[in-house]
């Protein structure tokens, strides 16, 4: 990609991942942003419902690439990093922080969900639809987590999506140069110093089975690298992570 992909605005959408697929598998390359002013059906990660509420943010990009889908998998983190200096623009940036695999927070609590999902392009190669929602004006009034909004941090009315969105596709095309150029070491080391919890207890989720241990970092593919009780050290590729509840 070169330059921030452009923006189409949805008045009413079921959800704006599953508007991109539907472009995808229709031959569709993008880069384009879409966003949803009213999401019907969001989605968050492993099926759970995503709830945007009006003035949040629901938007997804669609883009075509080459790298293979482990390598490709990696953009979660680009993700994470572009929202975090969205997040900065509107309130302090000591706030901010990142818990993995790609939850954005302020002050501790979830702020926004990421979703990336991807399939075979018709034009070769995969599509990617990276799914990014931020709570501007409020938090979900039913979540399984605690939640908090931009509103509940910034000293001044947050921005509507619509200005949003021109913050963050701007923040991710250049962390998207970043790891173009630099690699996915330079993702992880800027992740890194935003990231939630590493050195202390955390608790994972990994479907049926929990693992207790100490947060020590990201292996050079984006998994969390686990010290367990016993000296063992465990890496997790894909689950829920929660430190002291959150």
């Amino acid at each position: 990609m070169t330059g921030a992909a452009p923006v189409i605005v949805l008045d009413e959408i079921d959800s704006t991942n599953a508007e991109a697929r539907r472009r995808a598998e229709a031959g569709e390359a993008g880069p384009f942003w879409l966003v949803g002013l009213r999401q019907t059906a969001g989605r968050g990660r492993r099926g759970r419902p995503w709830e945007t509420g009006e003035g949040n943010l629901a938007a997804t990009l669609l883009f075509r690439t080459d790298k293979p889908p482990g390598e490709a998998a990696q953009v979660s983190f680009v993700a994470a990093l572009a929202v975090a200096d969205m997040l900065a623009r509107y309130v302090p940036a000591s706030l901010v922080s990142l818990k993995w695999p790609n939850d954005p927070l302020l002050g501790g609590l979830k702020v926004s969900g990421i979703l990336i999902e991807s399939g075979a392009s018709p034009l070769g190669g995969l599509w990617l639809a990276v799914g990014i929602g931020v709570n501007l004006r409020r938090k979900p009034i039913d979540s399984e987590r605690p939640g908090t909004s931009i509103a509940t941090y910034s000293e001044t009315l947050p921005p509507s999506p619509t200005e949003a969105i021109e913050v963050l596709a701007e923040a991710f095309e250049r962390w998207f140069g970043v790891w173009s150029t630099l690699g996915f070491p330079a993702i992880a080391d800027a992740w890194t110093a935003l990231a939630h919890g590493l050195g202390e207890p955390c608790v994972a989720r990994l479907g049926t089975e929990t693992v207790e241990g100490i947060a020590e970092g990201l292996d050079a593919d984006g998994a969390l690298r686990l010290r367990l009780p016993d000296g063992h050290l465990r890496r997790i590729t894909a689950g829920d992570v929660f430190f002291g509840g959150v």
